[in-house]
């Protein structure tokens, strides 16, 4: 099987493979304990977060590990109800990802501000009036069309502004420069988005914030979340993160190039490398997605944890589209390993499927005229 639902997940990479089963043999001890062999594991981990660090251009205090992006973006929620006040109005993109999205209504309900889109789809900066929001979330680079917001631009602004900031930077991290990302107040991401282990993250907290606290209980990570800490997956993590290679576009283009009976969305914009949001002329997403599995190729249609929910994509019902083009999409993500052949062999078989597609809905159709 070749794999095009790298945005959903990323396999486990080789460095991050071997780190972790290392750190699974000979680390497994809690690093709380009070004997030395414990020790030497504590010092892993903040050896673990010193990394990190360096490779986010961030001061080590800043980080803190956690199980991944969704309970990275609920606690960040429920820290900002807890400690705004009670009247603070928050402004967050209609195209963020559902952990933000539910977290942000659950803890402001009427106090969201909704952010304009551009035509492209990406945040309208210009549109926004900081001073008229205590907070605000936008995410780096969506997770199902890959377009980039100026997320940097909107870090300075709202800085500059007073305005916490939180960037939800899952799809970005592992696929984009992290020079910058210490430039938001506020951070997430998970490990199993660019090859590490599933079930962990971090955060990126502010250099000022000493109040945050996601779990109670004992001291770890600072106090900022209780719980013994995952040791294995956080050194995995990091090996990840360090052996990232970018892949190139030469593919994903050539491929839309070849399928220009297809839309892809956000064409024009700027977008992650390695997305091609694409909305099919005709047929359901499941049939092409179950039709190009037996050809070999996995692909998705949209965000995985909204896979089993009813109704469309939100974010292509917040860039205006119409509910039968939302039941039409193929999310197509690569890894820097997916090759110009896989993506041109991907092209061959959407072709195959398309006509066998065609075949099949004409053959129903003569079936209907028949027993009329």
């Amino acid at each position: 099987m070749r794999y095009f639902d790298s945005n959903a997940t990323m396999p486990l990479c080789a460095e991050a493979k071997a780190v972790w089963e290392e750190a699974s043999e000979n680390l497994w001890m809690n690093p709380s304990s009070p004997y030395r062999a414990a020790a030497r594991i504590k010092t892993r981990l903040e050896d673990a977060r010193s990394h990190l660090a360096s490779l986010l251009g961030v001061n080590s205090a800043r980080v803190v590990f956690n199980s991944g992006a969704t309970e990275g973006n609920n606690a960040i929620f429920a820290y900002w109800s807890a400690t705004l006040p009670v009247s603070a109005r928050i402004g967050i993109s209609p195209t963020e990802h559902p952990s933000v999205i539910e977290s942000a209504k659950y803890y402001f309900g009427e106090r969201i501000e909704w952010l304009a889109l551009n035509a492209s789809g990406a945040v309208a900066i210009e549109a926004i009036d900081f001073k008229a929001m205590d907070a605000i979330s936008v995410m780096a680079a969506n997770h199902e069309t890959g377009i980039l917001n100026p997320w940097q631009d909107i870090a300075n602004a709202a800085r500059n502004a007073g305005v916490l900031y939180h960037c939800d930077a899952s799809q970005w991290v592992g696929k984009g420069r992290l020079n910058k990302i210490g430039d938001c107040g506020y951070v997430t991401a998970c490990s199993h988005k660019f090859g590490g282990p599933q079930g962990v993250g971090f955060w990126l907290l502010p250099e000022v914030e000493n109040n945050f606290i996601s779990l109670y209980g004992g001291a770890q990570e600072s106090r900022r979340r209780a719980g013994t800490e995952n040791v294995s997956s956080i050194l995995a993590m990091v090996a990840a993160l360090k052996a990232v290679k970018f892949g190139k576009v030469d593919g994903r283009d050539s491929l839309i190039a070849e399928l220009p009976e297809f839309e892809c969305v956000g064409l024009d914009a700027p977008r992650l490398w390695n997305t091609a949001f694409l909305i099919a002329p005709k047929f359901a997403s499941s049939r092409w997605i179950r039709a190009l599995e037996v050809r070999g190729f996995l692909v998705g249609s949209g965000a995985a944890c909204a896979s089993g929910k009813a109704g469309p994509s939100t974010v292509l019902k917040a860039m205006g589209y119409s509910p039968s083009a939302m039941s039409r999409t193929l999310r197509l993500s690569a890894s820097s390993g997916t090759t110009l052949k896989d993506w041109a062999d991907l092209a061959k078989a959407i072709r195959i499927v398309y006509n066998q597609l065609e075949s099949e809905a004409a053959a129903q159709s003569l079936t209907t005229v028949i027993d009329l």
